[in-house]
């Protein structure tokens, strides 16, 4: 019903910068939020950002680990979703996977209906 495509990971150095796209295609109308998850190996899925899709005014919101460096942004009508990362560190290193729900907690990944496949974001020291 709905697919979601990473793209935009890759390798930087510690301090760089990346931005992650997210590109949207299928049904969308019952999407209310979309956000980014990151997964290290063996260790659980993490919530990163996480904004609104549907409505208006600015519902986004980070995770304390990533506030004031990565920023979540959309855009509805070219159906994207982006998450402009800044002053990375190696603890940042994961898959980055975007979602999409109709109803939950935005917190919770078990929330969310649909998953991308992921890019994975390494940072060197």
């Amino acid at each position: 019903q709905v697919q979601l495509v990473e793209s935009g990971g890759g390798l930087v150095q510690a301090g760089g910068s990346l931005r992650l796209t997210c590109a949207i295609s299928g049904r969308t109308s019952s999407m209310n939020y979309v956000g980014w998850f990151r997964q290290a190996p063996g260790k659980e899925r993490e919530f990163v950002a996480t904004t609104n899709w549907r409505g208006g005014g600015d519902g986004r919101l980070y995770s304390d680990s990533v506030k004031g460096r990565f920023t979540i942004s959309k855009d509805n009508d070219k159906r994207m979703l982006y998450l402009q990362m800044n002053s990375l560190k190696p603890e940042d290193t994961a898959v980055y996977l975007c979602a999409a729900l109709s109803a939950g907690s935005v917190f919770n990944p078990q929330a969310y209906s649909y998953w991308g496949q992921g890019t994975q974001v390494t940072v060197s020291s």
